[in-house]
């Protein structure tokens, strides 16, 4: 099993094309390879951006997909605590879940704005997921 935070950029691009690796990390939320790892702040930016205009996703498709994450999802109950290392403090809710799951699980932080975060082995890319997901069917 897997944890992992994922980054809504992740979320819009697995919506925009679901073959793409991005794809690919959220099919495993939801066949139950991977714990999503969220907070109430989290889940209210998933909102926030699937219902941009700019995307065109339907808002039935929006709810389906935030229900199903809701459904499927650790919610790690932790403020976005002071992480000056994070350049965008919009980003902080994402490493905060991340470090306070570490405590106790090898929590991964998933991302497409890896600079945007300290370099750290646990914060990947989709690509880097993926090829960690593999690895992970493997030892099964």
């Amino acid at each position: 099993m897997i944890y992992a935070a994922v980054d809504t950029n992740v979320l819009v691009s697995a919506l925009l094309n679901s073959e793409s690796n991005p794809g690919q990390v959220l099919l495993s939320v939801f066949n139950g390879e991977t714990v999503l790892l969220v907070n109430e702040e989290i889940l209210a930016e998933y909102r926030e951006v699937l219902a941009r205009k700019k995307f065109r996703f339907p808002p039935d498709l929006v709810d389906i997909v935030l229900s199903r994450l809701a459904a499927c999802s650790l919610n790690i109950s932790v403020a976005s605590a002071n992480f000056p290392e994070v350049t965008d403090p919009k980003d902080r809710c994402f490493y905060a879940v991340t470090m306070s799951e570490r405590q106790t699980e090898d929590a991964l932080l998933v991302t497409g704005n890896i600079r945007h975060f300290p370099v750290k082995p646990f914060v990947v890319t989709p690509a880097r997921f993926v090829e960690i997901l593999r690895a992970d069917r493997q030892r099964q």
